[in-house]
């Protein structure tokens, strides 16, 4: 029954994401409209979708027990880094592709992807909780996924030991600047007008859709005759989609066994499906930048877009037994 179920809520994701695919085939966009689509989605869109959702859901008293939450993805995410690491030399793969290896295991996809599927599968009560993991997600790419890719450059000159400034945009996107404000507001219980909340909330109803049609117009861009399965690109896939959620559910059972600590059966189900959403869509405009893999960067998010349709029902229906 939660298989079906589960389906039901990725045909919902997958359908929106066909659209864009359909409409960008037929030539209905501009070449600039999918960037378009991004920004307006990541500046605009998601920060008023994520200080509603905040308010609407959120309480001053669950602040405390969801920081706490916060620990169990950031271990995670530190021995991600540490297996993927460990992948990399242990499988020897090359300059150019390492950091994009490191990121596609470790980062998932989480606006664009993750936060619409988390509300077809559990609802808007879920956000919150993505939250959680959104939070984590945004750190480790912007303050050091990014940081492993532009390292990885096989044109750098090694020798070059010209100290770089932190880029703050990055470190701190509009999202999770959506965040912080809200728990200033939700914190000191500053009151915030019916009109201003409603012209948000149906700003931050853009997110879902445009976020679909937006994978769809990347899918189209990318070609899907253009996917290949080598041996970097199936490893890749696995820590994405087998070994990623592996790591968090053992670190969320030791946890709350050594702590005794009580978490939410719906907390634990978002952040498994956050871990095993599919790679970052900016990974191939990463690598460009830092004269990496393109094309691998490329076949890793496009294979991991398509095959998390089949992905996520079968992890659904694993965890409802948790």
């Amino acid at each position: 029954m939660v298989f079906f179920q589960s389906i039901q809520s990725v045909l919902v994701v997958v359908l929106m994401m066909l659209l864009g695919y359909i409409l960008q085939v037929k030539g209905w966009f501009a070449d600039s409209f999918g960037g378009n689509i991004s920004s307006l989605i990541t500046k605009i869109a998601l920060p008023a979708s994520i200080f509603v959702s905040v308010l609407k859901f959120l309480k001053r008293d669950q602040l405390v027990a969801l920081s706490g939450s916060l620990l169990y993805p950031a271990i995670a995410v530190i021995i991600g880094y540490l297996i993927a690491w460990a992948l990399v030399h242990i499988l020897n793969i090359r300059p150019g592709r390492r950091g994009i290896f490191m990121n596609a295991v470790v980062n998932a996809n989480t606006i664009f992807i993750g936060l619409p599927l988390n509300v077809a599968l559990f609802g808007e009560k879920s956000i919150s909780y993505f939250l959680v993991y959104y939070i984590i997600n945004t750190v480790s790419t912007w303050a050091f996924g990014v940081f492993l890719i532009s390292n990885d450059d096989p044109t750098k000159d090694k020798s070059d030991k010209t100290k770089k400034k932190i880029n703050w945009a990055k470190v701190i996107p509009m999202p999770l600047v959506g965040f912080i404000v809200a728990l200033i507001f939700l914190i000191l219980a500053i009151p915030v007008p019916d009109f201003i909340s409603q012209t948000l909330g149906y700003v931050g109803g853009l997110v879902t859709p445009l976020s679909l049609i937006y994978i769809g117009i990347v899918l189209a861009k990318a070609g899907l005759k253009s996917i290949r399965f080598d041996r970097d690109t199936i490893v890749a896939l696995l820590g994405r989609f087998v070994l990623s959620p592996i790591i968090l559910i053992t670190v969320i059972l030791l946890g709350t066994h050594l702590t005794g600590a009580d978490l939410a059966p719906l907390l634990q189900k978002t952040l498994i499906i956050q871990s095993a959403t599919p790679m970052l869509a900016v990974l191939p405009i990463l690598a460009n930048e830092a004269h990496g893999d393109v094309k691998y960067a490329t076949n890793i998010v496009t294979s991991s877009t398509i095959l998390f349709i089949i992905v996520v029902p079968i992890l659904t229906t694993l965890i409802s037994f948790m």
